[in-house]
């Protein structure tokens, strides 16, 4: 039963469920990390930074080492660091501590979520797109069902003992789980519409011009993210909607959590959606339409953020557009350099979201020079509709050239 690639795949998206607020659940505790140590937020937000820069910048070694040696140790190893970091973070007494669990995580979380992804692409070279979506949406997904439980044990009993207690939880859970993944056995069919690339190894990959420019499309459009993923608090905060109230159905829920709640279930669905798109009108077709609605989601937050429900909306409406970037990515990486060295391959191109988190700390000087976030929500929307043009007009001939030798199509 374990060698089912759908049960593999489950496997996988669990894991990174359980990983999911490493990323997605750092913002809501922020401010009252910022309040009880007397931090800089920018100070603090360099954490984040080193987290996700570590993270992508490790993962193509963590590839090399899942392509020969299979994903089971790595994405074990991975649980026990993910749970370790936070454990670390709720004892750290200085941004050096700080800084020092967030090393450990990013390791953490390389390890399990480029090991999961490529597991995708070579369980489901046929379905590149829908798999690495569900994989992609396992990560978002499990911070929408733990935004309000971690914001209420923050409140009630402080951020020390929540970053203690879910660090605890999810580094069990994804230790166990790494103990059933198997090794990918690649499926040896194919169907109308799918044939496969050349298989590039990562050092053919370094030296196509292709795979620059997927790259530096990948840094436009991720870095306009990982800035609302990061400063979404300090953004509500400063546009004095954090505290205010939105009523539904009956109940009263604090501006910031459910914009949290709604982000992550948005960020989710559009991941295995989006990949199943791109599967039908082409990857370039795809992030030209995506990222443009995400250059108009921008805009409007810029617009319209100050109000409560207008902020709420807008910010699903940037995750909504923005979280397709980790089903496309693998997808068009698995694409034009192939299945066989897929995950190291794809731990490449994903350390363009580690330098596109080089823009988090950035966004804040920008904000403070200026006076307003609505500077850097201006700039995003110019690098979101910059990465959908590049993609189309310059990426998909590019793309053709160099999969025509190979008799290959996306």
């Amino acid at each position: 039963m374990l060698k089912n690639r759908w049960v593999q795949l489950a496997c996988g998206v669990l894991c990174t469920v359980a990983l999911s607020n490493m990323q997605y659940g750092w913002t809501l505790f922020v401010n009252p990390m910022q309040a009880a140590t007397h931090w800089e937020r920018a100070g603090i937000q360099v954490a984040f930074t080193i987290m996700i820069f570590v993270n992508t910048w490790l993962s193509p070694v963590e590839g090399w080492i899942v392509d020969r040696y299979g994903p089971r140790p790595v994405v074990m190893f991975g649980g026990l660091m993910t749970g370790l970091s936070w454990v670390l973070n709720s004892r750290a007494g200085s941004l050096q501590a700080l800084y020092l669990a967030a090393v450990v995580g990013g390791v953490g979380v390389g390890s399990v979520f480029a090991t999961c992804m490529g597991l995708a692409l070579k369980w489901f070279p046929d379905r590149r797109g829908l798999a690495t979506g569900m994989i992609a949406a396992g990560l978002a997904l499990g911070a929408a069902l733990t935004v309000i439980p971690v914001a209420a044990m923050i409140q009630s009993s402080g951020y020390r003992h929540t970053f203690l207690f879910f660090g605890l939880i999810q580094g069990t859970v994804i230790f166990v789980l790494g103990g059933f993944l198997l090794k990918p056995i690649v499926p040896k069919f194919q169907h109308a519409g799918f044939r496969a690339a050349a298989d590039f190894a990562p050092s053919e990959t370094v030296r196509t011009g292709t795979f620059w420019l997927i790259y530096l499309v990948y840094v436009l459009i991720a870095s306009g993210g990982m800035v609302i993923t990061a400063q979404l608090g300090p953004i509500a905060h400063d546009f004095g909607v954090e505290d205010q109230l939105v009523t539904l159905l009956g109940y009263s829920i604090p501006v910031l959590t459910l914009a949290l709640t709604v982000d992550n279930f948005a960020n989710g669905v559009t991941r295995p959606l989006c990949g199943f798109i791109s599967d039908r009108i082409g990857r370039e077709n795809a992030m030209l339409l995506i990222f443009s609605a995400e250059s108009a989601a921008f805009l409007g937050m810029a617009v319209f953020g100050r109000r409560p429900l207008t902020f709420v909306l807008f910010a699903a409406l940037i995750f909504l557009f923005w979280g397709e970037v980790f089903s496309i990515f693998p997808a068009i990486c698995g694409d034009t350099f192939g299945v066989r060295n897929a995950t190291a391959n794809n731990g490449l191109l994903y350390t363009a979201k580690g330098t596109s988190a080089l823009v988090v700390p950035l966004a804040n000087v920008l904000a403070t020079a200026t006076g307003t976030w609505i500077s850097v929500l201006l700039t995003a929307a110019v690098l979101s509709m910059l990465s959908g043009l590049l993609a189309k007009f310059l990426l998909a001939p590019m793309r053709r050239k160099i999969l025509s030798p190979a008799g290959s199509a996306s």
